[in-house]
């Protein structure tokens, strides 16, 4: 694909192609994708959608997880990955920004930077990653208010509600949250940091006929699942949030230290993409087509020379 070729573009807006990936059997797996070429490299090893998270994007920056991004810094990262690879993308929308009128704002800024769902969660600012301790719950009204809000000013945003609130209100309160949320208008739900199979098992029991999101981070609280098994339990969409970034962030981190220990990268060149390799994910020889059949047109011929 050449973002640049009027074929590239999508006739459905993104967030049409998202439900119909949904309509799909089969759970719909969305790898994370912190910039454009993972974007590229995930969509080129068959993937059909992305996602987008918070804890990559602000890594990525040099920064925590904290909500402190933001939503202009996230419109950024939405252009990339969905331009890039042109696939629906799922982006983390952490807290909304604020309240009703601004998650309102979030909203039409996402979807106009190519966004096709969008996840808001029911914790206080600063907020953390959903596998860590302390975190600290909203009033469950004033999340429903932000749901609504956000399913009020979307076009065609999938809107997914997270709740972190197995954790300190049990089982009971996460799905009491649940209801309230898709009372409010949001499509499907993401329980947050669910930390065995029973859990899992029981949420979809007690959330019936509701698209479900899991999420299999790495190091957190969530036993490792496949996608397989997920689906087994009942969920319709998985997510692997920041996994492309903590291979990439390892690989960088081996290289600079090679490179201070020796003056040379000839060691690394082994786990290099190769020049070549490179140019072919980028699509350069198709830009240069592309280039050059622009040129062929508009050279006007037949034209007396001077």
């Amino acid at each position: 694909m050449v973002y640049l070729l009027g074929t590239d573009l999508a006739d459905n807006p993104a967030g049409a192609r998202f439900r119909d990936l949904l309509g799909r059997p089969g759970i719909l797996q969305m790898p994370g994708a912190h910039n454009g070429m993972a974007a590229l490299q995930a969509r080129d090893a068959g993937f059909s959608a992305l996602y987008l998270s918070g804890a990559a994007m602000t890594a990525s920056m040099g920064l925590p997880d904290l909500g402190i991004i933001t939503i202009e810094e996230v419109a950024f990262f939405i252009r990339q990955v969905a331009r890039a690879g042109g696939l629906p993308v799922l982006v983390d929308g952490d807290t909304g920004y604020g309240e009703a009128l601004n998650v309102m704002n979030m909203v039409r800024t996402f979807e106009d930077a190519g966004a096709a769902a969008v996840h808001i969660e029911d914790q206080l600012l600063p907020k953390k990653c959903g596998h860590l301790n302390d975190k600290k719950l909203a009033d469950a009204r004033d999340i429903a208010a932000k749901v609504a809000a956000a399913a009020k000013a979307r076009r065609h945003l999938y809107l997914i509600a997270r709740t972190d609130a197995a954790a300190s209100e049990g089982m009971d309160g996460a799905v009491a949250r649940a209801k309230l949320y898709l009372e409010a208008g949001a499509d499907a739900i993401f329980p947050e940091a669910m930390i065995s199979r029973e859990m899992f098992e029981e949420f979809a029991r007690r959330v019936p006929g509701v698209p479900l999101l899991a999420n299999m981070t790495e190091f957190g609280k969530t036993p490792f699942f496949t996608a397989s098994e997920f689906e087994a339990m009942g969920y319709r969409m998985m997510i692997w949030p920041v996994s492309s970034l903590r291979v990439a962030n390892k690989a960088q981190q081996t290289l600079f230290t090679t490179l201070k220990r020796d003056g040379s990268t000839c060691k690394m060149l082994d786990q290099m993409q190769t020049r070549a390799e490179l140019y072919a994910t980028i699509g350069l020889h198709d830009y240069e087509a592309l280039d050059a059949s622009i040129v062929k047109t508009v050279v006007p011929t037949g034209m007396p020379q001077r």
